[in-house]
């Protein structure tokens, strides 16, 4: 079989990110980037190789005939166009979250992708992360017994510099509780095996970027947030992001409560945001209720697959499933779908920071 050949829209860091993970499975490479961003635009091609073409539209680069699947990784306010744009050329994609950035734009691809016969997934990440995984395995084969409560804590550094200081304003990124948080709510979904009917949140704007001016404007994401959510089947979620935390033990502590035993996912942040710059594994605990044994599992990842992004190998393990889908067939793991639900969420948890109420969803 020939090379499955990539097109990847947008390579800044998260593109890059594809592209070094992309280059780690046999039968795949990168035959394409774009980005309007000159420097942008020369890392992602440096990165995939002499031979990739690069461009600075995606339009240009669909129009190439050069790749069979797309990944597109632009700013979250362009995910719509870009989307639109390239689901008639009906190839497989990979769409960065969040799908997008208004629930009336999710919708819109949706109603244009069912028309098409390539797939399209969206890139959860976290659903791969080794630790997470093994705690999904858990609640599947019933460690926890049943399901009762959902906590999320992200604690962690602040947003990062972007082209354009596009994640600095939520018209452009969703909101924090899109943009950083949809693929929380993406998990809490999946843990919870049920929909979310009602939302309540708090949050502010604190700590990070209080002195920043662009024009006039001034940065209006949230930094600091708690959400909780109702499951339509009475499980309960919380999650605790603060996003002036950095060098927590953990950045990410993902807790599943059930009837007989809580489970963990515990994750550090990126090696290259620590003190001392070196990378610590992710570790699952599974605690039971009837025992006073706890059991602790630390959860080894190769260094080429650590080196290759920040999310704990995540990236490439997904990309794993993507690569496979395309070559043998199958579904998406993380459907549109799923995308949308998990912006409906964030958008409504946006919501409640605003109006201090509750806000109630229906279940389709």
């Amino acid at each position: 079989m020939t090379d499955i050949r990539y097109g990847v829209i947008g390579t800044g860091m998260m593109g890059q990110e594809h592209i070094r993970n992309i280059n780690l499975i046999d039968g795949a490479r990168v035959t394409a980037i774009c980005d309007p961003d000159p420097d942008m635009r020369t890392g992602g091609q440096t990165l995939a190789g002499g031979d990739c073409a690069a461009f600075d539209s995606h339009e240009a680069l669909v129009g190439s005939g050069l790749c069979d699947a797309l990944v597109i990784a632009s700013p979250n306010h362009l995910h719509h166009r870009v989307l639109i744009d390239v689901l008639p050329a009906d190839l497989p994609v990979l769409a960065e979250k969040p799908l997008c950035t208004t629930l009336e734009d999710c919708e819109e691809v949706l109603a244009l992708a069912s028309q098409r016969s390539a797939p399209v997934w969206v890139a959860m990440e976290y659903r791969f992360m080794p630790p997470v995984k093994r705690l999904l395995g858990a609640v599947t084969k019933g460690e926890t017994g049943a399901v009762r409560m959902i906590s999320i804590r992200e604690h962690r550094f602040p947003f990062l510099k972007k082209v354009g200081d596009w994640n600095r304003f939520s018209d452009q990124t969703g909101g924090t509780l899109v943009e950083k948080c949809c693929h929380f709510f993406d998990l809490m979904r999946l843990i919870a095996g049920a929909e979310v009917v009602r939302v309540f949140a708090s949050g502010g704007t604190d700590v990070n970027f209080l002195e920043e001016d662009y024009g006039g404007r001034t940065p209006d994401i949230l930094d600091n947030a708690f959400v909780i959510v109702d499951f339509d089947n009475g499980v309960r979620g919380m999650l605790e992001l603060c996003m002036f935390a950095e060098g927590s033990e953990w950045q990410e502590a993902i807790s599943v409560i059930g009837d007989s035993a809580k489970a963990e996912a515990l994750v550090p942040g990126p090696s290259r945001f620590s003190p001392d710059g070196v990378e610590r594994h992710s570790e699952f605990v599974l605690s039971p209720r009837a025992s006073k044994s706890q059991m602790r599992e630390v959860m080894h990842v190769d260094a080429a697959i650590l080196a290759a992004g920040d999310h704990h190998g995540s990236t490439f393990f997904q990309h794993q499933k993507f690569f496979a889908m395309i070559r043998d067939g199958g579904t998406p793991v993380v459907t549109l779908e799923d995308g949308l639900k998990s912006v409906r969420i964030g958008l409504a948890a946006e919501q409640s920071v605003k109006s201090g109420e509750p806000v109630a969803l229906s279940v389709d």
